[in-house]
């Protein structure tokens, strides 16, 4: 555990990407193979269950520190971190106790699930005694599953590509699927990760996989710097679930772009991924489609709000009810594989023409291509994009014809494919509340709720009867550059209210433009309204807190229906 905390602090401390990538270099280098396999898991974002209650983990950390329950809430309020607040308040360890990080997590770990409480609070207590600062700050991190710390999953796979010699390209395919919960980490896991390329080696590992995601850059130049739009396949950017859909050995397999495989939450779309595969490959020969999952009712022109999909993800028991609230189709854009040889080194159009000739041929409902827009300029195009919203749509996506397919969000492949999004809704909000950040920014508060006034100001200039009240409708933590984090900070500890375990209510006295990508209603919400991907677009310094905007502003950008 030291060595993997000592990397973990390391990680955290540092701001430089090479700085990062030389550490997990490092660690890997030396780790144990199941250590290593661990590491790997959790730092490229699988999830590992939570050990133990929270509140069991505060009366343990409480009574090995000897602290009284008052003191210790006082002390997890003002640090706002629980395993940051443990690994202050215990006192120093009376050993050092060398165990690899796999025995935490496959052993010690696991074996707080169900135990008395008693018995876990005491073995919990023993842990803690033969560790230093950073261990028991980790150890507390991986027993909540609250494991965060500022490494990407491509920082990750570039370091072990480092380890093996390997394209990452190659590791990009080896990692899909890698953090699965239902498949655990092992040193079998490892070596087979790091093992020597094989010519012979298939493109995806096993018969379901899918291949590594390609994603675009957003357009922040004038669409004229691209050249002649004639280069480009310009198609709708769906607002749903950026998915593969896998079809091999009589299988289908529905996976998500954060490698989550989701076939069983839309049944409807596996049902038509069969026929659609006994149509056109019989012979169970391996076809790969990328595209979009979208709440989209068969007699719609255009798809659902995201809201209604959000639905079908978040229950565990899809009811005939919920399936005919939120009817699901597959719109696919991209071909991959087909008759199971690997068509992404091919051009754009080339995989278009054939995508295009199999679907027509299959003709399968809940299965469809995305359709293709046609403009005579870029002036043209920009005049379509207008009414993306009205489509149910975020903008356009542009895709070199003559390109590839890549592998993630990369420099190399940088120019090939650009989403060019529609303006974000914006409204002028009153920040509320305030909680900590994670990571490097645990000491300060950065995360924040954010209201608009439940009606506008009295036209007559007089007081309110009832007076006005905020309403909170979006929590949001990026968008400020660090220097207006520590004014904004230093702002909400001098104007705090009232404490909520580690939140903070503060005196309104701040406006911020807030941006979103969607709005849709929400009856969970105490204002009705729930809005996609929040941002601080700018600190609104220049106006009033009383001109900040109303939920009637907000309702006002509301879809029709």
């Amino acid at each position: 555990m030291k060595a993997f905390a000592d990397l973990y602090a390391e990680l955290d401390a540092s701001t430089s990407t090479l700085h990062k990538v030389d550490a997990l270099e490092r660690y890997l280098r030396g780790a144990a193979p199941a250590d290593a396999a661990w590491a790997v898991y959790v730092l490229a974002g699988g999830k590992p269950r939570q050990a133990v209650a929270s509140r069991l983990m505060r009366e343990a950390a409480r009574e090995a520190a000897g602290l009284p329950e008052w003191l210790f809430d006082e002390s997890y309020q003002a640090v706002g971190d629980l395993a940051e607040t443990i690994a202050h308040l215990l006192p120093p360890a009376t050993t050092l106790e060398v165990v690899g990080l796999a025995e935490w997590m496959t052993r010690r770990l696991p074996s707080l699930r169900g135990a008395p409480p008693e018995d876990a609070k005491a073995a919990l207590r023993g842990w803690w005694s033969a560790l230093d600062w950073n261990g028991r700050f980790v150890l507390s991190k991986l027993i909540t599953g609250g494991f965060r710390v500022g490494v990407s999953k491509l920082l990750v796979m570039r370091a072990v590509a480092r380890v093996a010699g390997l394209d990452e390209k190659l590791l990009a395919q080896r990692m899909i699927g890698y953090t699965d919960a239902r498949a655990s980490p092992d040193a079998a896991r490892w070596l087979a990760l790091i093992a020597p390329a094989d010519a012979a080696e298939p493109a995806a590992a096993t018969a379901g996989h899918p291949y590594p995601f390609f994603l675009a850059h957003p357009l922040q130049q004038p669409p004229e710097s691209l050249g002649a739009p004639g280069d480009w396949l310009v198609e709708w950017k769906w607002d749903g679930i950026r998915a593969q859909l896998v079809l091999r050995a009589g299988g289908a397999w529905l996976w998500s772009r954060g490698e989550e495989l989701i076939t069983e939450r839309f049944p409807e779309i596996e049902r038509a991924a069969r026929a659609f595969a006994a149509s056109v490959a019989p012979a169970g020969e391996g076809l790969v489609l990328d595209g979009e999952v979208l709440a989209w009712d068969p007699q719609a022109v255009r798809p659902m709000p995201f809201a209604a999909l959000q639905k079908r993800v978040a229950r565990k028991t899809l009811t005939p009810a919920v399936l005919r609230a939120s009817p699901a189709a597959f719109v696919a854009y991209d071909l991959l594989e087909w008759r199971g040889e690997d068509w992404r080194p091919r051009p754009q159009a080339e995989r278009r023409a054939m995508l295009e000739s199999l679907l027509e041929a299959a003709a399968v409902p809940g299965l469809s291509l995305s359709p293709r827009v046609v403009a005579d300029d870029w002036a043209g195009f920009a005049a379509l994009r207008e009414a993306s919203r009205a489509r149910g749509v975020e903008g356009f996506m542009l895709k070199r014809l003559a390109s590839a397919y890549g592998v993630g969000r990369t420099k190399v492949d940088g120019g090939d494919w650009w989403k060019w999004k529609v303006e974000p809704f914006s409204v002028d909000a009153v920040l509320v509340y305030a909680q900590r950040g994670h990571g490097r920014r645990a000491s300060l508060y950065t995360d924040y709720t954010f209201a608009v006034w439940d009606r506008a100001v009295d036209a007559a200039g007089g007081p309110s009867d009832p007076p006005r009240a905020l309403l909170p409708f979006a929590k949001a933590y990026s968008g400020l550059t660090d220097e207006e984090i520590r004014r904004v900070d230093a702002i909400v500890r001098r104007t705090t209210v009232e404490k909520f375990g580690p939140v903070r209510s503060v005196t309104p006295t701040l406006v911020f433009e807030l941006g979103f990508e969607a709005i849709a209603r929400s009856p969970r919400h105490k204002s009705g309204i729930a809005v996609r991907f929040p941002r601080m677009l700018r600190w609104r310094t220049d106006k009033p807190v009383g001109e900040a905007d109303t939920i009637e502003a907000l309702r006002a950008l509301l879809p029709p229906g």
